[in-house]
């Protein structure tokens, strides 16, 4: 019989962090609960095409788009069950034994969110995102998303737009989409980079521009 859940990862210049989300995959390797690997690429530059050979993924390229490379990664996949990480998040320890029974329940799911990095900003900024998951059933996409085949093509799929494509999903999936009890980690450079409050802020403002009707190619601009 063969794995049911098929692993979509979006990359571009991913090369620093994927060996990290790589080694928590193996858990499921192990477990015999992952089908395929499937790299949807918008044009790395770096090692990350090496990376997806050396571990025996498949490649699939195309323009840098966070919704299309999705819908591209997804169409390439066979399993009934999909699994869509980013690249710089690492999946939490057991997590084999989760995803198989909430495949068995039959819902959408999301992980709770951590980053790598402590003190009180972090803190904050993943408290935010799980509020956010659990009362409006908003996860972004760092926070991973576990949801079968059939249920994907049912809402449509990742529209094919460059920013909110992860909202735009969960949106469809609605009161559904429930929020699994362990947190992925994922990297908390961009937030170093750009200031935790700061960040923090102008995602939250392009959030809710969004969801007025914001045309997602020009909040993808000031992203």
């Amino acid at each position: 019989m063969r794995a049911k859940l098929s692993i979509v990862i979006p990359t571009l210049n991913a090369a620093e962090t994927l060996p990290l989300c790589f080694d928590a995959l193996g858990k499921g390797l192990e477990a015999g609960l992952i089908r395929e690997v499937v790299f949807t690429d918008g044009g790395s530059k770096d090692a990350t095409l090496e990376i997806a050979d050396m571990a025996g993924a498949m490649v699939v390229g195309g323009p840098p788009s966070r919704g299309g490379q999705l819908r591209r990664g997804v169409e390439a996949t066979q399993g009934e069950w999909l699994l869509i990480l980013h690249a710089d998040s690492i999946l939490p320890p057991g997590w084999p034994a989760l995803v198989a029974a909430q495949m068995q329940d039959g819902r959408p799911a999301a992980f709770r969110l951590r980053f790598d990095a402590k003190g009180v900003a972090p803190q904050l900024v993943a408290g935010w995102a799980n509020l956010r998951s659990r009362l409006f059933h908003l996860p972004y996409g760092d926070q991973g998303l576990l949801i079968s085949r059939q249920e994907y093509k049912a809402v449509g799929g990742y529209p094919d737009i460059p920013l909110m494509e992860d909202v735009a999903l969960s949106r469809r999936l609605g009161r559904r989409l429930s929020l699994l009890p362990v947190a992925i980690t994922t990297s908390a450079k961009k937030y170093q980079r750009g200031g935790w409050l700061r960040r923090g802020a102008r995602n939250l403002s392009l959030l809710l521009r969004y969801l007025l009707g914001a045309d997602p190619a020009r909040l993808a601009k000031r992203y």
